[in-house]
């Protein structure tokens, strides 16, 4: 995502370079340039005029340091004022009730739905509660056999009434469903509508005016740049809605309403889907999303979702392994499988500063592990075990068994022989003020 406005703004600040100081000629230039690459993403004009305006005076208002060049300070003003654009401060979800309960409106087509089960997997998982999700779209069957699916998928319960037309009955009926079997968050999910359609804004409207939601989200697709923000105002004079959700930002989108939105309807975006998977989800943060469409990476989210997946248990138990020398290919799989929960491979990389523009042309397959995978899956339990023991007929049966070839075994070998060296000598006092540093974070 954001990838054309990255190069664009890379491009406009390499017009300060060489240069001595910050004039008003040469910020005008730049700004020329950077209000062009806004534009050329989509983000509205009245937005994009009002950001250079006050990038401008900024710059113009500063001195530069000895130590910091003029492109550099224009980066860090650029910075900040993107960040204060999409809403400065993270925006936490508002889940007071009991229970809580929140209303999910958005356009037919906008992720709603996937969202619903998304956004209830997050509440379970990282919040400990105990979600309830709701099918009120009483005019698509399918889209209440999808949210059944979803529902399945993360064993969150669904509450539907396939005989009723009525959503706001079915609504009210959730809510005492879920006080009865003590679920503490309600997620209703609604039809998709457009703005234009008096008859079914009018039924959101009394289905937010029945339940009186903690949190009323409305879920846009990104990828419908300007009309997205254009939908949002619309929606937000009948509704009010507390939240936006921005969906598909890891498609082509251009990332004008994530630049957008918040101003025009001065409502902050509370979350982001970032692909197809139902973790594919993340709180949104303004400055890190500033980081990210300026190249700076974002190596705190890389940081929080490794978090997620660590265990102080395991990592204690792997310690002693790496300290006898004797960390496996069982305790490599391991690894290999909780970097695989962290999400997708490109969008990871992407996070570590200056790896996401050298990457942006590389495709690289979230199937990059399977043949890995594969080649120990092959091994015998003792073979995992006891590395050294694999001469070259058990490597020739291994690659046959995985579909390799004896060069792929050979090169994964020496890899994983490489690995173990590395870690062992990383393990004492580094590795125990690495722990330390995790458990304090």
């Amino acid at each position: 995502m954001f990838d054309n406005l990255s190069e664009r703004l890379e491009r406009s600040f390499k017009i300060l370079k060489g240069e001595g100081k910050i004039t008003e000629i040469n910020v005008a230039e730049t700004l020329k340039d950077v209000r062009r690459a806004l534009l050329d993403a989509d983000v509205n004009y009245k937005v994009a005029k009002s950001f250079t305006d006050t990038v401008k005076e900024k710059a113009l208002g500063q001195n530069v340091l000895t130590a910091v060049k003029p492109s550099q300070l224009m980066i860090k003003i650029v910075h900040d004022e993107l960040a204060a654009l999409m809403g400065g401060d993270t925006a936490e979800i508002e889940l007071k009730n009991h229970p809580a309960v929140i209303l999910m409106s958005g356009l037919q087509g906008s992720g709603k739905t996937t969202f619903s089960g998304k956004l209830a997997r997050m509440l379970k998982t990282k919040k400990n509660r105990k979600p309830l999700l709701v099918a009120c779209d009483v005019y698509r069957p399918a889209a209440i056999e999808q949210l059944k699916v979803l529902g399945e998928q993360i064993e969150v319960p669904v509450y539907s009434e396939t005989e009723s037309k009525d959503p706001v009955q079915i609504a009210l009926n959730a809510i005492q469903e879920a006080k009865a079997k003590g679920y503490d968050v309600v997620i209703v999910d609604t039809a998709g509508r457009l703005a234009i359609d008096e008859e079914m804004m009018n039924e959101i409207e009394s289905i937010k005016k029945a339940v009186n939601p903690d949190e009323t989200l409305f879920v846009v697709d990104s990828m419908t740049g300007q009309d997205a923000v254009n939908t949002a105002k619309e929606f937000n004079e009948r509704l009010d809605f507390s939240g936006v959700v921005l969906t598909k930002l890891d498609g082509d989108t251009r990332g004008g309403a994530a630049l957008s939105i918040r101003t025009v309807v001065n409502k902050p975006i509370k979350f982001i889907g970032t692909g197809e998977k139902l973790d594919a989800i993340d709180q949104f943060h303004p400055s890190r999303m500033a980081d990210r469409i300026l190249g700076m990476g974002d190596i705190v989210s890389l940081v929080e979702r490794a978090q997620e997946q660590y265990n102080e248990e395991e990592a204690k138990r792997l310690q002693k392994k790496i300290q006898k020398n004797q960390f496996d290919f069982n305790d490599f799989l391991t690894q290999i499988h909780q970097i695989k929960k962290m999400g997708n491979l490109k969008e990871l990389a992407s996070m570590i500063p200056g790896v996401g523009k050298m990457i942006k042309d590389i495709d690289i397959d979230d199937n990059a592990f399977k043949s890995i995978e594969a080649i120990i899956y092959s091994m015998t339990p003792e073979e995992r075990t006891r590395p050294e023991i694999l001469n070259g007929s058990r490597r020739t049966r291994i690659a046959k068994g995985s579909g390799t070839s004896i060069q792929e075994v050979n090169r994964l070998l020496k890899q994983f022989d490489s690995t173990r060296k590395m870690m062992k000598s990383i393990t004492g006092n580094k590795m125990a003020g690495v722990m330390q540093r995790m458990k304090r974070n």
